[in-house]
């Protein structure tokens, strides 16, 4: 039993639906729930998120009903999976994510390193991620992750961004996840060079690359009707299209004798989940999606995270809280689980930041648009690439959001 045709698409409905069968999650639920008795029922998938809101895999959630024998009585139990596979609508889509290895990556992060990393936090710290309970390589790539949203938590309103609440809570995150993958480090280098790519990467497909230029020149075209801005800033930005992608690289690249750390790669909104109280206030913060984690300076993940996360308010107000809290929590977080190398200073971590601020640049030009867009507006990954053309970039939101910082991106001179 599932999700019909017409609310998936046809295909991707039928190869879902062949992967994701009765003897699929039987092996699963045997194993996580360690009962080799259990016997599955029923399987019903439908999508774990909407159009927009993931880029790289879709996404099912598998409600599983079963039963297993307790004190010789047969009960019978629902579980929910989340299901993240590689896209199954052949496509540039396609092509792009099964080129640019961004599964292998997830699934070496999913199977050991985030295990190790929590291991050191320690068991009375909560975990970074939710609990992988399967993975496989090919045919087709997949993930299966357990399902966080009956502990409450969920996805934050992508086009609202991110309150202080959200971003105290995310910051603090961000820097136990930094720290404890400095410990992990120290004591196995080899973890290293297992995370050397990210998005940006001379050997990433070009499809990577078209999407950054296709979208920098877009932008060069749209604000040249926008009277706010100065037209040397549009003059730029289109001059700026052809070199975004090397840009990118050369920002985000490991720098031996630099300070640096396990980088998430794509700390954006859409990539955490919060936990909320009866009051709707934020208490918890998780990570979700390790495709393009990198090894790298911090000012990679802070970066990103600034540029496309906050709202306009939070950024404006109170970056330098959030830049202090994180430096706070980060020198924390390394004494407890024990780094050998000092923690940097706040003026150690604001000189990171501002080092790396190209790519913050490139991410409000490239991602905070799709943060921004209108639900009926989004366009997807195959649209983008195969028509050069992304609504995102007409956006109300965006516009505003970018009226404030392309003339600081211009003063700060990123547009050179």
């Amino acid at each position: 039993m599932a999700k019909g045709p017409q609310e998936m698409g046809e295909d991707m409905f039928k190869k879902i639906n062949k992967i994701v069968d009765i003897p699929f999650t039987e092996k699963i639920l045997r194993e996580s729930e360690r009962d080799a008795n259990l016997k599955v029922l029923s399987v019903f998938i439908k999508p774990a998120t909407n159009k927009g809101d993931n880029y790289t895999s879709d996404m099912f959630r598998a409600t599983v009903e079963y039963t297993r024998q307790e004190d010789k009585k047969t009960i019978n139990q629902t579980k929910s999976l989340i299901v993240k596979v590689e896209p199954l609508t052949e496509g540039v889509h396609q092509d792009l994510i099964s080129k640019s290895s961004l599964f292998s990556t997830e699934i070496l992060m999913m199977t050991d390193t985030l295990a190790r990393m929590n291991e050191l936090l320690g068991p009375d710290s909560p975990p970074l991620n939710g609990r992988g309970l399967y993975t496989q390589s090919k045919n087709p790539p997949l993930l299966v992750i357990e399902d966080l949203a009956p502990l409450g938590f969920r996805m934050a309103d992508r086009q609202a961004g991110l309150d202080m609440d959200h971003c105290l809570l995310a910051i603090r995150n961000l820097a136990r996840f930094h720290a404890s993958s400095i410990a992990l480090m120290e004591r196995d280098p080899s973890q290293r060079t297992k995370y050397s790519r990210g998005i940006f990467h001379e050997s990433q497909p070009a499809e990577m690359q078209i999407f950054f230029e296709q979208g920098t020149q877009q932008l060069g075209k749209e604000i040249a009707n926008w009277p706010e801005l100065d037209p040397e800033i549009s003059k730029k930005i289109l001059k700026l299209a052809s070199t975004i992608y090397k840009k990118g690289c050369e920002v985000t690249a490991f720098r031996e004798n630099e300070f640096n750390v396990l980088n998430h790669g794509d700390f954006w909104v859409n990539n955490m989940l919060f936990q909320y109280n009866e009051s709707n206030k934020p208490i918890g913060h998780i990570f979700v999606d390790f495709q393009v984690c990198l090894y790298s300076s911090p000012g990679v993940d802070l970066n990103y995270f600034f540029n496309t996360s906050l709202t306009d308010d939070t950024l404006v107000l109170h970056e330098e809280t959030l830049i202090i809290e994180y430096t706070r929590v980060l020198a924390s977080a390394m004494a407890q689980v024990n780094c050998a190398i000092k923690p940097p200073s706040l003026e150690e971590v604001k000189a990171m930041i501002r080092d790396r601020a190209l790519y913050g640049m490139i991410a409000a030009i490239n991602i905070l648009p799709l943060m921004l867009v209108n639900k009926e507006e989004v366009n997807d990954l195959n649209e983008i690439l195969s028509k050069g053309e992304n609504l995102a970039y007409k956006g109300k939101l965006y516009r505003k959001a970018m009226v404030r910082r392309l003339p600081k991106f211009h003063q700060m001179g990123l547009l050179d």
